[in-house]
């Protein structure tokens, strides 16, 4: 008989999680591990006289399998006599306004309606599924969006509410591996569905589950899940100590609290390169501002210098490490252009400080040339007999190589991380027809690369 009750009972119990007779939301969408969850909880409350209650939000994306979803979940909630609350939510309608992918929009609209569930019912806790399986993906796919510590140490057994800070998420399931909950599903013969999306290798945490960890385990390292758990456990108690030193360097800087330790004296200018850019970090969150590595990096080492980050609004850091806001200068797009007839096999011209040279000859290969700074190849009878060399101009569309549409330019320097005042200095290329080929030092149009049918190239450098 499995002990997997016991052992998340003794987690529970370890990290106190739950208090005897509280009263529990459990998130339960109906895939194996939200039914385990439930399932055990459900066997625990007996003793620890817990008050369930389910809440299962259907995310109108798979048609007659989300309703069959919350058919399973109903009729288990309907078993065990646990009172439930379902509700249902257009993710793709949230996606194409808050301009998110579907994952991004499915998360944030089931936190959201498990914090307004738990609000209203005045429950103070939501169970969730997580399990140790889900810790290593989300190690992989932070480490490969360039996460630091605080990031790679995954998440908590006990977290506040991204919707409501004043309601807390546990994951009871943390300590378990997915292969333990579909043995135990085996084993007490409990239902549960499969969600298709799963498999889907459109989305990264699915290409990182199906793909680069079996192969890691298979050519690298067969106990790859233990070995990074322990990484996230020792990264996670680094982080925590960093922080706190942090917000105690704040808060003495400040003055809110009497320096306690000799680092709260140390100027911000002195303090390790760690703490330093901690101490950015949570105050640029505390203001609401996406924390990323490079803007961090500009304020720390360019104090007094404004560094926009929304339109008409640039923070600054000072010589003490403080951020504060200040209103920014608007930038008026640059207008000037310059017409260019690509006659002849070479030429150069002069432009916004850049001298630019192209020559047109025979393509001979389609193999894909050696990357060169500064240096590009195009379809030449793709891009016509001119072209104009200008600035970005709001309304811009560029499809950059390797995209299959074309996006808003401006998006994509947002996606790039290009700073705005940046921005407006790059140099952009388009044809006559106003198609932009080329944004200098960026990407090249996936419309005018180098193809088999591609009879004569243009070679482009610019310096």
């Amino acid at each position: 008989m499995s002990n997997l009750p016991e052992q998340i009972g003794q987690s529970i119990c370890a990290r106190k999680l739950f208090r005897r007779g509280q009263k529990i939301l459990v998130a339960v969408s109906g895939g194996v591990d939200s039914m385990i969850l439930f399932h055990v909880l459900h066997e625990l409350s007996r003793e620890n006289q817990w008050h369930l209650t389910v809440a299962h939000l259907n995310h109108q994306l798979r048609g007659r399998s989300s309703d069959a979803d919350e058919r399973l979940v109903a009729r288990a909630a309907k078993k065990f006599g646990v009172p439930m609350i379902t509700g249902c939510a257009d993710v793709k309608k949230i996606a194409h306004t808050g301009r998110l992918s579907l994952e991004m929009a499915a998360r944030k609209a089931r936190h959201e309606f498990l914090a307004r569930t738990a609000a209203q019912l005045k429950i103070s806790c939501i169970a969730l599924a997580h399990h140790a399986d889900d810790q290593v993906e989300l190690f992989f796919l932070r480490l490969l969006r360039g996460s630091g510590s605080e990031g790679l140490a995954g998440m908590k057994w006990r977290s506040s509410s991204p919707a409501n800070p004043a309601i807390q998420l546990t994951r009871p399931l943390l300590g378990q591996s997915k292969e333990s909950l579909h043995d135990y599903a085996r084993e007490k013969k409990i239902r549960f569905r499969e969600d298709a999306s799963n498999e889907s290798l459109d989305i990264q945490r699915n290409l990182i589950r199906c793909e680069l960890l079996p192969l890691l385990r298979r050519k690298y390292q067969p106990a790859l899940s233990r070995t990074i758990l322990r990484v996230m456990d020792i990264l996670k108690a680094e982080s925590d100590f960093v922080s706190g030193m942090a917000e105690d360097w704040q808060r003495s800087a400040a003055g809110l609290v009497p320096a306690r330790v000799t680092i709260s004296k140390i100027a911000f200018q002195k303090l390790p390169l760690a703490l330093q850019r901690r101490c950015l970090q949570s105050q640029l969150l505390k203001l609401g501002i996406p924390a990323d590595f490079a803007l961090v990096e500009r304020l720390r080492i360019s104090p007094g210098k404004p560094f926009t980050v929304v339109p008409q609004v640039a923070v600054i850091c000072d010589a003490n490490g403080q951020l504060r806001f200040q209103n920014a200068p608007v930038i008026a797009p640059k207008t000037d252009e310059l017409k260019i007839a690509l006659q002849g096999r070479a030429g150069q011209a002069d432009f916004a400080g850049r001298k630019i040279s192209w020559e047109i000859g025979p393509q001979k290969t389609v193999r894909r040339p050696r990357p060169h700074r500064r240096k590009e190849l195009f379809d030449a009878d793709k891009i016509g007999p001119g072209i104009v060399l200008r600035h970005w101009q709001p309304g811009d569309r560029f499809q950059p190589i390797g995209m299959e549409k074309s996006v808003k330019l401006q998006d994509f320097f947002v996606n790039q991380k290009i700073p705005r005042a940046r921005r407006h200095q790059l140099i952009v290329a388009v044809t006559l027809k106003n198609e932009v080929f080329w944004v200098e030092d960026v990407r090249i149009s996936e419309q005018f690369k180098l193809t088999s049918a591609t009879a004569r190239r243009l070679t482009w450098q610019w310096k």
